[in-house]
């Protein structure tokens, strides 16, 4: 079943974001998971350790095409699936890609109303994946899946990495590159996840990717 619902979450500076999002990715979003497949490096390693409980409930923020979704169910395919994303554009594409078999809505990473938009507030499984990069307030984005987490649940996120493993060329060159589309890597991403898991009295990991080329962390709630 999809949703359509308008954007929930109070007006705020990021307000134009929807807009450029839609802007970036109003043709993109045609050929993205073709040209993204190259350098989006770490989605499998996450799809690979997901392992939500049989009939969970497995939310995407930023869920973009569907292109990780659609690796969930080919994994588990007994799962409920939902996805949430400011650009409408990018939801017409994952409308397309999990023909129906994910709940999908529109709505600010940062601030939204999971039973108005989904009809259930906690989830046992939330992805962030090479969004938070993307999103300007990244740290509300981030406590925002923490706060949806359902007792015993897992955030698990995977983004660009801090490149130290990199020769200082790669480095500078990737972040130029990347700035043309909007997106910044976050270097303190393991110090924040560590911070939300501990407002959520829970616990966090995280680990480096390919030489820091990418960095993937898994938040735990507690029961």
């Amino acid at each position: 079943m999809n949703a359509r619902p308008l954007p929930a979450g109070p007006a705020a500076p990021e307000d134009g974001h929807a807009a450029l999002m839609d802007g970036v990715y109003r043709y993109q979003r045609h050929f993205y998971d073709l040209t993204r497949r190259p350098y989006l490096l770490g989605r499998e390693h996450l799809l690979d350790r997901l392992a939500p409980p049989a009939r969970g409930h497995v939310l995407e923020i930023a869920c973009g095409t569907g292109r990780n979704l659609a690796g969930v169910l080919r994994r588990h395919p007994e799962v409920c699936l939902y996805g949430l994303d400011i650009s409408e554009e990018m939801l017409r594409s994952a409308a397309r890609t999990l023909g129906g078999r994910a709940r999908l809505a529109s709505g600010d990473a940062r601030a939204f109303d999971a039973p108005k938009l989904f009809g259930r507030e906690g989830f046992h499984r939330i992805i962030l994946s090479y969004s938070l990069s993307m999103i300007p307030d990244w740290r509300g984005a981030l406590a925002e899946a923490a706060r949806h987490l359902a007792p015993g649940g897992e955030l698990h996120v995977v983004d660009f990495g801090d490149q130290s493993g990199m020769p200082r060329w790669f480095d500078a060159g990737l972040r130029a590159w990347l700035a043309r589309f909007h997106v910044t890597p976050r270097g303190d991403l393991a110090t924040a996840l560590a911070r939300e898991a501990e407002a959520v009295g829970g616990a966090a990991v995280w680990s480096p990717l390919l030489r820091s080329y990418a960095q993937y962390g898994v938040l735990i709630r507690h029961d």
